[in-house]
């Protein structure tokens, strides 16, 4: 058979441990304690307990993590070994209205001096963790910040130089068709022939459009071919872009929660405190 009372407002189960057919209380918290915890508790006090149950009486298994305090509500089968009992738990004396909402504002009161005691050294200890992950990070994204560069500068050089070597080929074409209509040939006879470079030209800037959605416009070409040889050139030295960029987003996530969390400590933390920071 199993009991159970209520003392000093708390649960006390009693039962009959089968390994030595002695009978044993179990002291519960329903507010926290689950059911899980006290099988548990159940199984440890007797090794030769091979199985635990608790069924409702629709025969359904509750589960685990089941508060006691629900348990407690209704009438329900505890099963250890191969013995199923019968649990009816006595009913409760209800609180008051007027108990209740005492134990509710005390309860929140616990629970604003549990904050107030604590949350200046939460807050402290989490500045300390977000400084070390700070400092962790920034070690990280040193060489890869110098390596970074030497490859910005090598592609910036490279877009650079092919930025003078169209002008370099605009000009002397443009040399060329002066050179052959004045000397060489007439106009009548290169209009055409200026014609059909303009019209090259043209299905040039359109097949652009096509190969890359978007127009061409010179700071979007001249950025577009300094990312590929920005991407080349970080292949070769195998400088891992994905990486740097999630590194650069953790940086960025501490650096604003270091700042989020350092504006209620300027107004708590003593003068010391902020001093050792600063």
């Amino acid at each position: 058979e199993v009991i159970i009372n209520y003392r000093h407002g708390l649960p006390v189960i009693t039962l009959t441990l089968p390994t030595r057919r002695e009978r044993c209380q179990f002291t519960v918290k329903p507010v926290v304690t689950t059911v899980g915890a006290f099988l548990q508790d159940v199984q440890k006090e007797d090794k030769g307990i091979e199985r635990a149950e608790v069924f409702a009486t629709d025969g359904s298994k509750v589960s685990d993590a089941t508060l006691m305090e629900v348990l407690l509500m209704n009438d329900f089968k505890l099963v250890i070994n191969n013995t199923a009992y019968s649990v009816s738990p006595p009913v409760k004396d209800k609180l008051s209205s007027e108990h209740a909402t005492e134990m509710e504002d005390i309860k929140s009161l616990v629970h604003r001096l549990f904050v107030a005691l604590h949350l200046e050294d939460h807050q402290i200890r989490k500045e300390r963790e977000l400084l070390q992950k700070l400092d962790h990070l920034k070690g990280e994204l040193l060489p890869l910040e110098q390596m970074k560069a030497r490859i910005m500068d090598s592609a910036d050089a490279k877009t650079s130089r092919l930025l003078w070597v169209g002008l370099a080929l605009m000009s002397t074409q443009g040399g060329a068709l002066a050179w052959l209509t004045w000397w060489v040939y007439s106009w009548d006879i290169m209009e055409p022939v200026t014609y059909f470079i303009t019209y090259g030209s043209a299905m040039a800037f359109y097949a652009y459009f096509i190969l890359t959605k978007q127009d061409y416009i010179y700071p979007h070409a001249k950025d577009r071919q300094f990312l590929h040889y920005f991407y080349r050139k970080s292949k070769k030295q195998r400088f891992n872009v994905e990486q740097y960029n999630k590194l650069k987003d953790d940086l960025a996530e501490a650096e604003e929660s270091l700042r989020r969390l350092r504006q209620p400590l300027h107004l708590r933390l003593p003068i010391q405190e902020i001093s050792d920071k600063d």
